[in-house]
C-alpha cells in the first residue's frame, strides 16, 4: 500500500518510502544541538524530498 500510494500521490518523493519518526526526531535532534549553529532562519522539511513546485 505504502509504494502504490507514493506512486500514485507522491510521484516526486526522493526516498520512495514515508519519512520514519527517526528521520524526524534526527532533525529535531540535530536543530537544537551547535551543530546548528550556523543554521539560520532556514525552513527545515522531513518529508523525503517532495517538491511539488519552486515558487
Amino acid at each position: 500500500m505504502e509504494a502504490l500510494f507514493l506512486a500514485e500521490n507522491r510521484p516526486s518523493s526522493l526516498i520512495r518510502r514515508f519519512a520514519s519518526p527517526e528521520g524526524i526526531a534526527n532533525l529535531c535532534v540535530y536543530a537544537a544541538s551547535p551543530q546548528a549553529s550556523a543554521t539560520t532562519g532556514a525552513a527545515l522539511r522531513v518529508e523525503g524530498g517532495i517538491v511539488e513546485s519552486i515558487a
